[in-house]
């Protein structure tokens, strides 16, 4: 196999020195530019092809260039672009709430609103929490990742995300997050979230608590399975709200079309986004419709949420979702690749655990001593993209390869990129 190194990159390097001349460099990104992209795979300007387990970070659990929700956006491309729908409503924005609704798990009535990315879900979950309940105070998590705009910024635990870009927003509150690979269970979270009550804000004053069911860049840690129910029954107790945010791990991503559904919560909001929009940039909030509907007109809203386009997209992408064959494919898929992971693990010292739920997958990369490799992981990653195969990390110590695989990859797919992965841990931990 030819490394991707060792092949003649004129375009990229063109395109890399453009890059560099015009784009912030703020905005991360390694020197590979895309020509093109269908199923899982991906091909750059210089005609090399890639094995995509990334999947825009979550965002083509329906594969790249997906034919039907393709085909959905130049029919609507031929009727009308952009309208705001605060001024002039259309029936894709409807439909995408209720089937956004329908993804909300709970016997009860619901509503949605849309917006443009994750972080403008979650920003807007914790408006209407705060104006419904009457209350400021937010309670988050520890390895939580919400957004990376002011508010969701100060959710999000990862510093190298924050370091210099305070203040940051009042009002939130962390509490310990269960992380069983390092010992801490649900009892020592629930412990933490009373510890908090008592010493930090009384719960009469917090308008909601906000967690990821799976925490996805915290690395990959599905939420025990008794934590969320009991998380939830507290919030009841004392009159808080429960924010589910499915960004990442919602929309197919584990096998359902909620992560909520694998731990039987009915959450009072959910936010959503990333494969919502099968590729194109939309994002929601559902909840109860007594709490959506409690917030005054114009309280929420935006120029661009609901774009008409993205709506054609998200509406072929959510039922795609509800399709239980669609599910059973995914849960298929996600046994596979877990089968073949936890195998690689057996073998392979450096990996520490195994973890997730369905096709959304991690691996927590250790040192002989158990303590978090974040350099073996970064090597790991290299030589992976050499032979053809894109991972990328996770977590706080950045010691977590996420594995974020199209949904409608093939079984040819799956171990071309297992083999690769498993010949890169060798390479990486050899000698």
């Amino acid at each position: 196999m030819t490394a991707m190194s060792d092949y003649p990159t004129p375009n990229t390097d063109r395109l890399a020195a453009e890059r560099d001349t015009w784009v912030a460099q703020g905005v991360v990104g390694k020197p590979f530019f895309v020509e093109r992209a269908e199923g899982a795979r991906i091909w750059d300007v210089d005609g090399r092809e890639f094995l995509d387990f990334v999947g825009g970070i979550g965002t083509a659990n329906h594969g790249h260039s997906n034919p039907e929700v393709v085909a959905a956006v130049k029919e609507q491309l031929d009727s009308y672009l952009h309208q705001c729908f605060s001024l002039h409503s259309y029936e894709p924005y409807i439909e995408v709430c209720r089937l956004m609704c329908e993804c909300h798990p709970g016997d009860f009535a619901k509503k949605g609103f849309l917006a443009n990315s994750g972080a403008e879900a979650v920003e807007n979950a914790v408006k209407i929490a705060r104006y419904y309940t009457k209350r400021t105070g937010v309670i988050c998590l520890d390895n939580a990742f919400h957004g990376r705009t002011l508010m969701t910024m100060t959710m999000t635990a990862k510093k190298s995300y924050k370091n210099g870009l305070g203040p940051f927003a009042p009002e939130f509150y962390r509490s310990t997050g269960p992380y069983p690979f390092r010992g801490i269970s649900s009892d020592d979270a629930i412990d933490g979230l009373h510890r908090l009550f008592a010493n930090q804000i009384s719960p009469e004053n917090v308008a909601a608590i906000i967690y990821e069911p799976v925490q996805g860049e915290g690395g990959f840690i599905p939420m025990p399975d008794d934590f969320p129910l009991r998380l939830q029954e507290i919030a009841a107790e004392h009159g808080i709200l429960t924010i589910a945010d499915e960004v990442q791990a919602g929309m197919g991503r584990t096998g359902m079309p909620s992560a909520s559904e694998h731990y039987d919560t009915s959450p009072d909001l959910m936010t959503w986004a990333k494969s919502m929009g099968g590729g194109l940039p939309i994002s929601g909030v559902s909840g109860r419709a007594e709490v959506m509907d409690s917030v005054y007109k114009g309280g929420i809203g935006g120029t661009y949420g609901g774009n008409p386009l993205s709506c054609a997209a998200a509406t072929v992408a959510i039922k795609q979702v509800l399709d239980p064959s669609f599910q059973d494919s995914a849960k298929a898929l996600g046994a596979r690749m877990r089968s073949r992971l936890d195998g690689m693990a057996e073998s392979v010292d450096a990996i520490g655990e195994v973890r997730g739920l369905g096709p959304m997958l991690g691996i927590e990369i250790v040192d002989a001593d158990g303590r978090p490799d974040p350099t073996t992981t970064a090597a790991v990653i290299a030589n992976a993209w050499d032979k053809g195969l894109i991972v990328m990390g996770a977590g706080v110590d950045s010691n977590v390869i996420r594995v974020l695989v199209p949904l409608v990859a093939t079984e040819a797919d799956i171990e071309e990129g297992m083999m690769i992965l498993e010949t890169s841990f060798q390479e990486a931990t050899s000698g």
